[in-house]
């Protein structure tokens, strides 16, 4: 009996290794092989929605958008056998994305139409950084994330305060233009500050008044300035951040470890 469950858990980690991996060569295997399926039937739901392609190979498409969605069943019921702790895995991002690409086709049995839905499918090419596991690619995408999480508290701030600014500077044109200007109201005067201040610049709505274009030309120079103003913040924190290696933890599924890590630092598994 021990050894059976020895076993058991021996080829559960060996599962877990390959499937939530891309640091082994049979996990780069399974990763592109996932996404190469993905493709395939997000193409084969897209081609479903071409009429003159449809009424050919109606029953394909069909068969195809079945196949794919029972093997994406088998794989996500696959992932939350192998993670020790299933539901951390199934609320986490990827396994609400993994869920809901399998759900339309299911919907679609009770509601017509749902399975064009599938093409959410498309959300778990975001895969796509760990099949091309190069740690450029990977690890820089961990670290990012990683600066921008450590670096909210001032991003906050930052939007705030410019947020406060749109509203002050569009109730300003409001006030400097009126309605006879195109400036109807202050929440349409806010949105052409927002407008202005990200450079967008629709051209929808512009001030004709010497103070109207001279606070303009404020808030636009303002937004060039704040452009900069993200990028320093999150700069800082990049600095700080490491390299991360691709190993996920059996226990929660989570990825971000330092590449000498023993245990997961969101759980404390032995990796």
């Amino acid at each position: 009996m021990g050894e059976h469950i020895s076993e058991e858990k021996t080829l559960r980690e060996k599962f877990h290794e390959i499937i939530f991996e891309a640091d082994t060569k049979y996990g780069t295997y399974f990763d592109v092989a996932l996404m190469v399926s993905i493709i395939a039937s997000i193409i084969a739901v897209s081609l479903e929605s071409v009429e003159s392609f449809d009424s050919k190979y109606h029953s394909q498409l069909v068969f195809a958008e079945w196949l794919f969605t029972l093997l994406f069943t088998f794989e996500y019921l696959l992932r939350l056998y192998i993670t020790r702790n299933s539901i951390e895995y199934a609320t986490s991002f990827f396994g609400v994305v993994d869920l809901l690409a399998i759900i339309p086709t299911y919907l679609s049995l009770f509601i017509p139409g749902a399975q064009s839905f599938l093409i959410l499918r498309a959300l778990r090419l975001l895969r796509a950084f760990r099949v091309f596991k190069l740690t450029r690619y990977v690890g820089e995408a961990t670290v990012l994330g990683t600066a921008i999480l450590q670096s909210r508290s001032r991003i906050i701030v930052f939007l705030s305060t410019v947020t406060v600014l749109s509203f002050i500077s569009g109730a300003g044109m409001y006030l400097l233009e009126g309605p006879t200007n195109g400036f109807t109201s202050i929440p349409q005067s806010v949105y052409w500050a927002i407008v202005t201040l990200t450079s967008t610049g629709y051209g929808d709505t512009v001030p004709s008044t010497a103070l109207g274009k001279a606070l303009a030309v404020f808030i636009m120079v303002m937004g060039y300035s704040l452009i900069i103003v993200p990028t320093g913040i999150i700069s800082t924190e990049l600095i700080k951040a490491g390299d991360f290696s691709t190993r996920a933890c059996m226990e929660c599924s989570k990825e971000g470890h330092d590449y000498n890590a023993k245990h997961c630092k969101h759980c404390g598994t032995k990796l």
